[in-house]
């Protein structure tokens, strides 16, 4: 399988998810968006993972490459029809790619959080194994507002009804971190956007003990994204049988 991963960040990436792929033998190739390394053709593509990064689907005029990576995300999901996978601002990135509204939060989601499955969840592929409540890692001031037309939601909570979506038949974002690995805190912090929305959901006491109150829960969160990665994985498969019957 051929993955084509699109970063904003370097420290965002697909974090524990690697390892699952180079278990499997899957090939992936990162893209660096913000460094202004060029969307590669897409056609030769088995799945698009859009990660997360400090920026807003917005801010277009500081970051031009947000606009293409709109269209190549519009093109992916529309025209070639293949899976989606996107973590927070990916998560985000379809919604508005595809007709939907993000907007800022009154209050950042940062820190373990509890989401809860929808019925349509409950019963989607992606989510197969999951009990209908289950714990998260969060860091996020934005959120999907509106839904595109045609999509449903999977996961939410009072925080943030659209925790999870699917758009048409394989097209999927959570807003959660579901790659978090041990380093994660420790660099995320660094960014001084990050930063900010930390102490501001925490405060400055709080924020300083994310990293040891997320230790404990790191092996319960590679379960759930090797859960996840598995059952994206058939989706994946499912979809290629799919084109080759049609063409």
């Amino acid at each position: 399988m051929r993955i084509l991963v699109f970063q904003h960040l370097s420290v965002e990436h697909p974090g524990i998810f690697r390892n699952f792929w180079s278990e499997a033998g899957h090939e992936w190739r990162a893209v660096e968006l913000d460094e202004g390394e060029p969307i590669p053709t897409l056609d030769s593509y088995d799945l698009l993972v859009v990660m997360g990064g400090p920026m807003d689907v917005w801010q277009e005029k500081a970051h031009p490459w947000l606009a293409r990576e709109k269209a190549a995300i519009r093109h992916w999901v529309e025209r070639l029809e293949r899976p989606y996978f996107g973590v927070c601002l990916g998560h985000q990135l379809l919604a508005a790619s595809l007709g939907g509204k993000v907007g800022l939060m009154v209050r950042p989601e940062v820190g373990l959080s509890a989401v809860d499955l929808t019925p349509s969840g409950q019963d989607d592929p992606l989510f197969q194994g999951f009990a209908a409540g289950f714990e998260t890692f969060q860091w996020h001031g934005a959120e999907v507002s509106r839904l595109p037309p045609g999509a449903k939601i999977l996961a939410g909570n009072s925080a943030c009804p659209a925790q999870a979506i699917r758009y048409g038949r394989h097209a999927y974002g959570v807003q959660f971190h579901m790659e978090i690995e041990a380093s994660a805190v420790d660099e995320w912090e660094q960014i001084p956007e990050y930063r900010e929305s930390l102490e501001k959901a925490l405060g400055a006491e709080n924020a300083a003990r994310l990293g040891q109150e997320i230790a404990p829960k790191l092996e319960a969160f590679e379960r759930s994204a090797r859960l996840v990665n598995n059952n994206l994985m058939k989706i994946v498969a499912r979809g290629a049988k799919r084109e080759a019957v049609t063409e």
